[in-house]
C-alpha cells in the first residue's frame, strides 16, 4: 500500500544530494540561517511540503489519490524527512551544523537547504512512477 522500496530511497537521497550540495557550500545559506527570523523559516518548511505535494499530486499520483491518501501522505513525509537528513548529514561534514551550541541556526540551515533539495528529491523519485 505505502510501497516505498530501496529504489525509491535511493531516488530520493540522490536527488535531495544533487540540488543540496551547492547549498551547503554557500556562505548565503549558513548567514541566512543565523538571521532569517524563525517565522520565515516556517514559511519556507511549508512551501517546500507544500511544491511536494503538488508534485507528487500531479506527477506521481497522476491526480489519483483518493483510494491512496495514506500513501500520498506518507511519500510527502518520506521525501521530506530523507532530505532534512541528507541536508543536514551535508551541513554536518562541512561542519556548519552547529547542533550543539547553536541548534536553532542549525534547524534553519537544514530547512533552508530542504526547499530546493527536497524538489531535486521527488523530481527524481518520479522518473519511473505509473
Amino acid at each position: 500500500m505505502l510501497n516505498i522500496n530501496f529504489q525509491d530511497i535511493t531516488q530520493i537521497v540522490i536527488g535531495a544530494f544533487a540540488l543540496a550540495v551547492p547549498l551547503c557550500f554557500s556562505e548565503e545559506v549558513w548567514r541566512l540561517g543565523a538571521t532569517l527570523p524563525l517565522t520565515n523559516i516556517i514559511l519556507v518548511a511549508s512551501l517546500s511540503i507544500v511544491f511536494l505535494a503538488f508534485f507528487t499530486y500531479e506527477n506521481i499520483f497522476q491526480g489519483n489519490v483518493k483510494l491512496r491518501i495514506l500513501a500520498f501522505v506518507f511519500r510527502i513525509f518520506f521525501a521530506y524527512s530523507l532530505t532534512i537528513i541528507v541536508s543536514a548529514l551535508l551541513l554536518l561534514s562541512l561542519d556548519k551544523l552547529p547542533l550543539m551550541y547553536e541548534p536553532l541556526v542549525a534547524f534553519k540551515r537544514v530547512v533552508l537547504v530542504s526547499l530546493p533539495a527536497s524538489m531535486g528529491a521527488i523530481v527524481v523519485d518520479s522518473f519511473d512512477k505509473e
